[in-house]
């Protein structure tokens, strides 16, 4: 991902970025059910780094397979590339924690840029306090021994419904999270930022009081010749 595509995105909403995939023909990039543990924290911009979780059998999945060095789990938090998104697929079940607040320190300390599950957390009130972008269904205490078996690093996954792949671009805001296919993310970030300086403009002229009929959508030829003027003069 270019750095101006990085940056482009941490000042784009996840609503633009939707309706931006939709006119592409990209109606499911949004994550189901998945809501950020706290609101108000900058957008989270990263390439998908994936964690595939199934249903554990017992046989497999004791409380001591933790020991192994080569536990998938513990595996991706320590490779999970600095400036990427560990995004986890919990089988849409919160019923087992998917991670606790030990291993998202961990992530955060290496530079990840955040984490994006569509099960849940244990440990919740702390990872919240983080300063790290940190993205779940609800709190969860059980570990995800219980229910979980992790089994696979940076494959192909689905995560609230939607194929995430790696390498893709993931970006999280107050209003949940965006998976854009890593192939249109630069066409994307470019076409935000001019539907962000549009969306500005007609904000500011709705709050004149005047009406959305011809404006949002831009369509009155007066509106259109309105919003030149005002764009020139917001690029002086």
């Amino acid at each position: 991902m270019l750095e101006s595509t990085r940056e482009r995105l941490k000042r784009t909403s996840t609503p633009t970025i939707a309706t931006l995939l939709y006119k592409m023909g990209l109606k499911n990039q949004f994550i189901q059910g998945v809501k950020p543990l706290r609101t108000g924290k900058p957008n989270m911009v990263g390439e998908a780094y994936t964690l595939r979780y199934i249903p554990a059998r017992e046989d497999l999945n004791p409380i001591n397979i933790f020991r192994d060095p080569k536990h998938p789990q513990r595996i991706a938090v320590e490779e999970c590339p600095e400036g990427s998104v560990l995004i986890m697929d919990s089988r849409k079940s919160a019923r087992a924690a998917s991670a606790g607040s030990i291993l998202v320190t961990r992530l955060m300390v290496r530079g990840a840029a955040g984490i994006v599950t569509d099960g849940g957390f244990r440990d919740s009130g702390i990872i919240a306090n983080l300063p790290f972008p940190s993205f779940h269904k609800t709190p969860s205490a059980p570990t995800n021994l219980t229910l979980n078996q992790a089994l696979d690093i940076n494959v192909p996954i689905g995560c609230g419904d939607v194929a995430v792949f790696p390498g893709d671009i993931i970006v999280g805001d107050d209003d949940g999270v965006m998976v854009i296919p890593a192939n249109v993310a630069d066409q994307v970030a470019e076409e935000a930022s001019k539907m962000e300086l549009y969306e500005a403009f007609v904000t500011e002229k709705v709050m004149e009081g005047r009406p959305v009929i011809g404006l949002y959508p831009l369509t009155s030829e007066d509106n259109i010749k309105d919003f030149e003027s005002w764009k020139a003069l917001k690029e002086k």
